[in-house]
């Protein structure tokens, strides 16, 4: 595996391992109406570039294919972290993270969903909040977690 800065040709491929990864790991804590509003067929490739557009992110490859992705703000807010469904429990989720949280300075806040909390959990992150989150019309339930900066 290999982690490398993103670049601006990998959004198509990262775009479509968010659909599968939300899709497939996440089905069993959200309904397919969730899972839906959350990670939409029809990706839209502007938005998702806007979007990463200023922000530090990461991407693991393995065998010339993106294995997962994350990226994290100047707030410390780690808006994605996403790993390819055959890959996960393979370490690939943890380096992204060392890698995000290692660039920020300050402390990181996650909105973790209901698979990953536990993940965050053992990384050292707090639950301040559980929350419900409107996407598409549809509410989803994530929790606001924190870890501290090391200082």
């Amino acid at each position: 595996m290999k982690i490398r800065a993103y670049r601006l040709s990998d959004v198509g491929e990262m775009a479509g391992l968010f659909y599968d990864t939300v899709h497939t790991i996440n089905a069993a804590h959200y309904t397919k109406e969730q899972l839906d509003a959350w990670a939409p067929a029809e990706a839209d490739l502007a938005a998702w570039e806007s979007s990463l557009h200023g922000r530090f992110c990461l991407v693991a490859e393995e065998e010339g294919r993106i294995a997962g992705f994350g990226d994290i703000d100047d707030t410390g807010y780690l808006d994605r972290l996403y790993v390819r469904a055959d890959c996960i429990g393979r370490g690939i989720a943890s380096a992204l993270c060392d890698g995000l949280e290692g660039h920020s300075a300050v402390d990181v806040t996650v909105h973790a969903s209901v698979t990953a909390k536990g993940f965050f959990e053992g990384r050292g992150y707090v639950t301040v909040r559980k929350q419900q989150v409107e996407r598409r019309g549809v509410l989803l339930t994530n929790f606001v977690m924190v870890k501290k900066a090391k200082r």
